[in-house]
């Protein structure tokens, strides 16, 4: 098993890296907190698991401890695999979900990516109890991270319905770090329209 790679980035999408590791290239699956630590060329390492299936071979790489080591956790959460933990991570900061799982905010989770209401309920009895001990500084998270504000259920709101008009996660969690996160979720959505617009 490979537990992390040490290489250049030297292709960067929104949802995966070509990372060059002295001359061979890997193909990783990245979140979007990941993604923005990511610089064209530089070296980096990622902390990496591998997901081995009938049709082939994945691999995920995290640039924090806390995101591989949650990721981890998700994916033993029966009917969460790989995608959709990295979409969930995807969705929301480390310290966002874990506050969401801890505090039982189902609301909350059922707005994440490939999550329903029975996979909320079982989020929060399997890991409510270890989530705690994967938080880290905010520090430790990547600037495209904002932090928990995006576990309350207002933002959460505005970013579904974004999504709902065609824009991306990638498009849409670093705007949202802009707008004032403690408004209705129709100010929040039309202050995140016109960064978009901007953009």
């Amino acid at each position: 098993m490979i537990g992390f790679l040490r290489g250049k980035a030297v292709i960067i999408q929104t949802d995966f890296c070509l990372l060059d590791v002295n001359g061979v290239g890997y193909r990783l699956f990245i979140s979007h907190s990941t993604r923005n630590v990511l610089r064209l060329n530089e070296t980096v390492q990622l902390f990496t698991y591998m997901n081995v299936y009938q049709d082939g071979i994945t691999l995920y790489g995290f640039a924090a401890k806390e995101e591989y080591d949650l990721f981890q956790l998700l994916i033993g959460v029966s009917g969460i695999g790989p995608k959709v933990a990295l979409g969930i991570l995807s969705s929301i900061s480390v310290d966002g979900l874990c506050r969401a799982i801890q505090e039982k905010q189902t609301a909350v989770l059922t707005k994440l990516p490939g999550i329903g209401k029975k996979s909320a309920e079982r989020l929060i009895l399997e890991l409510r109890d270890k989530v705690g001990s994967t938080q880290g500084n905010s520090d430790d998270l990547s600037d495209g991270d904002f932090s928990a504000d995006v576990g309350t259920d207002t933002v959460s709101e505005a970013i579904a319905a974004l999504q709902s008009l065609g824009y991306t996660q990638a498009e849409i969690l670093p705007v949202m770090k802009k707008v004032k996160n403690d408004a209705p979720p129709e100010t929040i959505i039309k202050q995140a329209l016109q960064f978009l617009g901007r953009a």
